[in-house]
C-alpha cells in the first residue's frame, strides 16, 4: 500500500516510525513532514491544513490509504474529504471531530449523558465571564473554546489570575476565533493520566495509560506547552480504576456520540483527573496526543496499519491488539523561550550517538541546504527509550538525550517523577 500520512511534528514521526514496520506498507508518504521523518518517508510540501490540495495529491499520486493525525485538518473536514473523492482515510470525521475542536460541545455532550466531568459553564460574553470568575472564586480554570495547540487553558490561582486569562482570550484575542468563547470550570484535583484509545465507531480499544508533563518547567511550574514528556503506563491507572473508566467513561462516551449521529472512527483521547471522587474528563481530544503518542507507540507489538484499517471499516472487535510487557519514556527537547518565542535555524549534534540507545522522534527540524538538520519549532525532539519498567526506560531517555546538543536546548528533568 502507498499510505500518506498529515503533519509534521513528533506524533507524525512515530506513526510513520511504527508503520514503517508494517507488513502492509510498501510506500510512505509524509505532508509537510520534517527532517527527521525523511529518513522515513517522501516528505511532501503540503500544509497539513491544506484539504483541497492535500485530495488532490493523493489522488493523482494513487495513494491508497491516508492517516490524518493532526486536530486542526481533522476538524476542518480532511477525512470527509479524502472519502468522498474515494480514498480511505484513517480519523474521525469533523461531525466526530468536533469532541476536539469545541470544548462546549464536548462539555455538554457529558452533561448530557451523564459521564462525569468538572462543573462549567459556558460564555460568549466577557462580562458575564468575569462575574462568573468572581462569583466563584480561585482556583478555576480558563478554556478556550477552540482549537489552541495545547495552549488555551489557564489554571488560575487567583481571581485576578483568571480575569485576565478571560481578557486575554476574550478581549485580546490571543487565540483568535478559538478564544471567542470559553468554558469556565472546576479545578479538579488529582493525578492526571491519559487513555489513548482506537475506535472503529462501535467498538473501542483502549491503549496503555499514560501520563503528560503540560508544564514547561520543573515541578510543573510555568505556563502550558504542547507537552513537554510523557510516560507509559501511568503508576496511578489500576486495574479498578482502568474498569472503572471503561463503564463510567470510555463506553458512555462511544455510545453518546453515536446518539448524537457522529460515531467516532480513530483515536479518542481521554484526558482524565483521578479525583477523589473518582475519575473525571478534563478534555477529549480526536486524536493521537502529542508527545503520548511516541510513547505508547514505542510499546504497540501489532501491525498499526492493520489497526488503522479496522478502526476504518468497524472490524476493531476482530483484532487481537498486542502489547510489549515495558513502559516507555519520552522527553522533549525544546527551543530556548518555548512556549514564548524562540530563535530557528540552529543544527542539532549527536542524533546518531542518542539513536544507539533510544528512538529520536522530530517534531520541529528541518534539513538544511548541505543535508544537516536544524531546529524549526518550539518542541525539537522528543527521545523515547522503553525499558523493562518505567525506571529504567526514563533513566534510559535523560541518558540518551545528553548526547544531543543545539543552542538554547532547554528540556525538564523529572518527566515521570512528578
Amino acid at each position: 500500500m502507498k499510505v500518506l500520512v498529515v503533519g509534521g511534528g513528533g506524533r507524525e514521526h512515530a506513526i510513520v516510525w511504527a508503520l514503517s514496520k508494517s507488513r502492509k506498507v510498501k510506500k510512505l508518504y509524509c505532508a509537510p513532514g520534517n527532517g527527521g521523518i525523511a529518513a522515513q518517508a517522501e516528505c511532501i510540501a503540503i500544509p497539513a491544513t491544506d484539504v483541497a490540495a492535500m485530495v488532490a495529491w493523493a489522488r493523482e499520486n494513487a495513494v491508497d490509504f491516508v492517516v490524518v493525525a493532526p486536530d486542526d485538518p481533522l476538524a476542518l473536514g480532511m477525512v470527509d474529504a479524502m472519502e468522498a473523492a474515494g480514498i480511505p482515510a484513517f480519523g474521525p470525521q469533523a461531525a466526530a471531530a468536533v469532541v476536539e475542536a469545541s470544548k462546549i460541545f464536548s462539555k455538554n455532550l457529558m452533561e448530557k449523558y451523564h459521564i462525569p466531568t468538572a462543573k462549567y459553564k459556558a460564555f460568549t460574553d466577557m462580562e458575564a465571564a468575569l462575574a462568573y470568575v468572581e462569583d466563584q472564586g480561585a482556583p478555576i480554570v480558563v478554556k478556550a473554546d477552540g482549537l489552541a495547540l495545547g495552549k488555551g487553558v489557564v489554571v488560575a490561582q487567583s481571581v485576578d489570575e483568571a480575569k485576565d486569562a478571560v481578557r486575554s482570550m476574550m478581549a485580546d484575542g490571543r487565540f483568535g476565533a478559538a478564544g471567542s468563547r470559553l468554558v469556565i470550570e472546576e479545578c479538579m484535583t488529582g493525578p492526571e493520566v491519559t487513555v489513548l484509545s482506537f475506535c472503529d465507531g462501535k467498538h473501542l480499544v483502549p491503549m496503555p495509560s499514560s501520563q503528560d508533563h503540560k508544564r514547561a518547567y520543573d515541578g510543573n511550574q510555568g505556563p502550558n506547552t504542547g507537552g513537554m514528556g510523557a510516560i507509559s503506563p501511568s503508576p496511578h491507572y489500576t486495574p479498578e480504576i482502568a474498569r472503572r473508566c471503561m463503564e463510567e467513561i470510555f463506553l458512555p462516551t462511544v455510545a453518546a456520540l453515536n446518539a448524537e449521529g457522529r460515531p467516532f472512527q480513530g483515536v479518542l483521547y481521554f484526558g482524565l483527573m483521578l479525583t477523589p471522587d473518582g475519575p473525571k474528563v478534563v478534555e477529549y481530544n480526536a486524536r493521537f496526543g502529542d508527545p503520548e503518542c511516541q510513547a505508547v507507540l514505542s510499546l504497540l507489538d501489532s501491525d498499526l496499519m492493520e489497526i488503522f484499517e479496522a478502526c476504518r471499516d468497524g472490524s476493531l472487535d476482530r483484532l487481537d491488539i498486542r502489547w510489549k510487557n515495558a513502559a516507555a519514556c519520552c522527553l522533549v527537547l525544546a527551543s530556548g523561550g518555548y512556549p514564548g518565542s524562540y530563535e530557528k535555524g540552529y543544527p542539532i549534534s549527536g542524533l546518531e550517538e542518542a539513536g544507539r540507545t533510544a528512538v529520536v522522534f522530530h517534531a520541529g527540524t528541518k534539513l538544511g541546504p548541505d543535508g544537516a538538520v536544524l531546529t524549526s519549532g518550539g518542541r525539537v525532539l522528543g527521545v523515547t527509550a522503553t525499558g523493562g519498567d518505567l525506571a529504567e526506560a526514563i533513566g534510559c531517555a535523560y541518558h540518551s538525550a545528553k548526547y544531543i546538543h543545539f543552542t538554547g536546548m532547554q528540556f525538564r528533568r523529572d518527566i515521570g517523577r512528578v
